[in-house]
């Protein structure tokens, strides 16, 4: 049966007055039931597609994780792009073999003519004729070759004090002297300096662990017990003391840092701190490589080294604690990673495959931004050369503010794709430090670099088994690594400088300027990057105790 239903009066006198309130509808049951079927059916669709968009969004979303964890765990760790490949894997179809190539003129053998030469003669006994037996005439001259060998081996220094009887008839005057014993780096210690320079290098400059450091020696025929390599460590820290702090103060007085940080592991159970995971820093300047261990990750570390410094430029990457360091310190200045940037545009490439083109032309145009900063710092400071490619860089980077801004405007632009580009528009004053300070180089992988030898004593011995034995080994990689950014031979520098502490009654040496690289003259640098020579004390022939 045919019904006329009513709508309800609308509550607003506004609606009363529109032209469609004035208007009736006449419906049959049927078409009013499936009216509403149809309003039911259709809002349940759009709930319903809702629900699938945000779960699509979801799905995809996880398969990106999935893509980028996949890549971390199995994937190549080189960031080579190549087009056209979702793992970002290099195609090596057309590129040459590594190493010299065919037809190319090679160096030959390097020859060491400077080690040491055992001298070897070989002589046939008896030589005679196969068919007469008459022997063979000495002829001049010899057929001469090369070996090269390493031998190790551990020595005993049995020293003899000579004692002197007095014959005279003086009163006051000791009967008996004997000559003074040779300095030792610790006092009564039965291991000699060679020794604790081969431990103090295996471990912190090679990543070699303790236990297999002793294990080496007592292959050798030398034992040393754990419990001595521990206590002697422990007793000649403090020697290291002054030059750690000559560091500190060096890395302050200068005006440009680069600045990392990374996981390191302390077993000792500190009141107040979960878990054993503190972390290593590395700040470095033109002159010093600083590490520091700390229990947290906070600014603190940052405002603690280099607070005092009269202000400067921090390269890093966008880590929040520098960000609040140079908040609370206006005197620096952040100036951010561009591998780091692309590195967000690589990953975007590897977890979103469709965007893989759009992504790699932004690595592209990195590429291009390194390439114009090279070219002006090939060209001489202040001349014309330097001053157009200057420009050009200017240019280039007001550029990439433009495209970038077109990009984010671009309605139909990923979302994962925008939020890179917004995370660059957040960073672009860090990220164009380096166009008005050339100084500044464009990345922070000096950092990074300087990371890898804490990451490979981290793989090999896990950590610090003691709060003392994490400190020295953050003051024994800064000292090492300094010594090396200025190409200082670490055994020759280690063992000088223990030297002169056993010669100064076992404690650091009054002069430091011997010691630190900057500080160093002419002449004692040039020693210090030659190799480590032979002792002044007397040993066997062929052994090298260091």
């Amino acid at each position: 049966m045919d019904t006329v239903p009513h709508e309800k009066e609308p509550a607003s006198a506004d609606r009363k007055s529109t032209p469609f309130a004035q208007q009736w509808v006449t419906l049959s049951q049927q078409e009013y039931i499936q009216l509403v079927w149809d309003a039911r059916y259709w809002k349940t669709a759009h709930r319903r597609a809702l629900r699938e968009t945000a779960l699509q969004n979801e799905l995809e979303a996880a398969q990106a994780r999935i893509r980028d964890l996949q890549k971390r765990l199995f994937g190549r760790q080189s960031e080579h792009s190549a087009r056209g490949h979702k793992g970002l894997t290099p195609d090596r179809s057309s590129s040459r073999s590594r190493g010299q190539q065919p037809g190319t003129h090679g160096h030959g053998r390097t020859r060491q003519a400077h080690l040491p030469a055992h001298e070897e003669t070989i002589a046939i006994d008896s030589p005679r004729c196969p068919h007469c037996g008459l022997g063979y005439a000495d002829f001049p001259g010899t057929e001469d070759s090369e070996v090269l060998e390493i031998e190790v081996q551990a020595y005993r220094r049995v020293i003899h004090r000579r004692r002197y009887r007095k014959v005279c008839s003086c009163v006051g005057v000791p009967g008996l002297i004997t000559a003074s014993p040779p300095p030792r780096l610790i006092p009564r210690g039965k291991f000699g300096i060679s020794v604790w320079v081969s431990v103090l290098l295996d471990k912190f400059l090679y990543g070699r662990p303790s236990h297999r450091w002793v294990q080496d020696l007592s292959d050798q025929g030398l034992t040393m017990s754990p419990g001595t390599l521990a206590g002697g460590l422990r007793t000649i820290t403090p020697l290291f003391t002054p030059l750690d702090q000559a560091l500190t103060y060096k890395l302050r007085s200068e005006s440009h840092w680069h600045a990392d940080e990374t996981r390191w592991m302390v077993f000792v159970d500190i009141e107040g701190k979960v878990g054993h995971r503190w972390y290593w820093w590395v700040f470095q300047s033109p002159s010093v490589i600083h590490s520091v261990l700390d229990p947290t990750r906070s600014a603190d570390v940052p405002i603690t080294e280099l607070a005092a410094a009269q202000g400067g430029i921090v390269s890093c990457d966008r880590y929040s604690a520098y960000k609040k360091f140079v908040r609370l310190h206006p005197a620096f200045v952040l100036a951010f990673c561009w591998a780091h940037q692309r590195r967000d545009f690589l990953e975007l490439a590897n977890r979103y495959p469709d965007l893989l083109p759009w992504a790699m032309t932004w690595v592209d145009a990195i590429a291009e931004l390194y390439h114009r900063n090279g070219l002006r710092l090939q060209a001489d400071p202040g001349s014309a050369e330097y001053a157009a490619h200057h420009a050009r860089l200017q240019q280039a980077v007001h550029d990439w503010t433009l495209r970038r801004d077109e990009a984010l405007a671009n309605r139909k632009l990923a979302v994962p794709a925008a939020q890179v580009l917004h995370r660059m528009q957040n960073h672009w004053a860090g990220l164009t430090v380096f166009v008005d300070h050339p100084e500044v180089p464009m990345d922070n992988n000096a950092a990074e670099r300087d990371m890898r030898l804490a990451v490979v004593g981290r793989k090999n011995f896990t950590g610090s088994g003691s709060a003392w034995s994490g400190q020295l080994t953050a003051t024994m990689y800064r000292l090492l690594m300094t010594v090396k950014l200025w190409g200082i031979n670490p055994r020759t520098w280690l063992s000088t400088y223990l030297q002169a502490c056993a010669e100064n009654g076992n404690q650091p040496p009054s002069d430091l300027g011997a010691f630190l690289p900057w500080s160093m003259e002419a002449v004692q640098r040039a020693r210090m990057k030659q190799e480590h020579g032979e002792p002044e004390t007397a040993r066997p022939k062929g052994i090298d105790s260091s």
